[in-house]
């Protein structure tokens, strides 16, 4: 495992019009870790996630102050190049949303988009390497050309994932990815990200503690808008340093 720094966030405030979401935030995430973000629901962990690349430049009136460095380049600088940020740090949503034409299709679809390749051969192969990545490929070889939406929630989420890894992405980013899921796609997507932190930086928004536990590397802790706490997950769960960190984690909270 690196220790390399991937995104380092330092002192960021986030505005949603008046409303400040976020309060001077600094945490650095390591290369090839998964990075778990916990705490109850509206306490900002969304807001930051979508922070990393820039999601949150959609809402109108929203705001960050402070810095946001992906491999040491200010990601807020009025020179970066949004598009292709996006593409560098790729995002899941909570809910699955595939796009309405072939599984085949959705997976090709930023391939084309990004102009990564015309060549059919090469796009068979991005698509298939793809799937197979997203560990979804054995159950979907046999029907490329038929319509996503045919597929089961666990398969969709799979194909979403699949279709943020064709672009070939540095860091991926997951809005509670398995929130909607069954226990069994669950695991799935558990050991899929377990897999796919050889390749990618992963960060992960979960309301699911038990999951936090089990897939990442370090962990941290937002309450109100504030990183209470962040280190090593083990650490975080077994001896937390921060009282309310502890509240939360064996459920005395609020």
């Amino acid at each position: 495992m690196g220790d390399a720094v991937k995104i380092d966030v330092s002192n960021v405030d986030f505005y949603y019009g008046n409303q400040k979401a976020l309060h001077d935030v600094s945490m650095k995430v390591r290369e090839h870790f998964v990075t778990a973000l916990i705490g109850p629901s509206g306490c900002g962990k969304s807001t930051f996630l979508r922070s990393l690349n820039r999601m949150n430049d959609l809402i109108p009136g929203a705001r960050l102050e402070g810095r946001v460095n992906l491999d040491g380049e200010d990601i807020y600088s009025s020179s970066m190049d949004v598009i292709h940020l996006r593409r560098r740090v790729g995002m899941i949503f909570q809910r699955s949303n595939p796009f309405p034409m072939s599984i085949y299709e959705n997976v090709a679809y930023g391939v084309r988009v990004n102009g990564l390749t015309r060549d059919r051969l090469k796009l068979d192969e991005i698509v298939e390497r793809t799937l197979r990545s997203a560990a979804l490929w054995d159950e979907v070889k046999d029907r490329l050309s038929k319509s996503a939406m045919g597929l089961s929630g666990g398969q969709q989420q799979r194909l979403c994932i699949a279709r943020a890894l064709a672009v070939q992405p540095e860091v991926l980013l997951m809005d509670e990815p398995a929130s909607a899921l069954d226990p069994i796609s669950t695991a799935k997507i558990e050991e899929l990200i377990y897999e796919l932190k050889q390749h990618y930086t992963i960060v992960i928004v979960t309301h699911n503690m038990q999951q936090a536990a089990r897939v990442s590397d370090e962990s941290g802790f937002f309450l109100t808008g504030r990183l209470v706490e962040f280190s090593e997950t083990k650490r975080l769960f077994t001896a937390p340093s921060n009282r309310e960190t502890e509240d939360y984690i064996t459920g005395r909270f609020g």
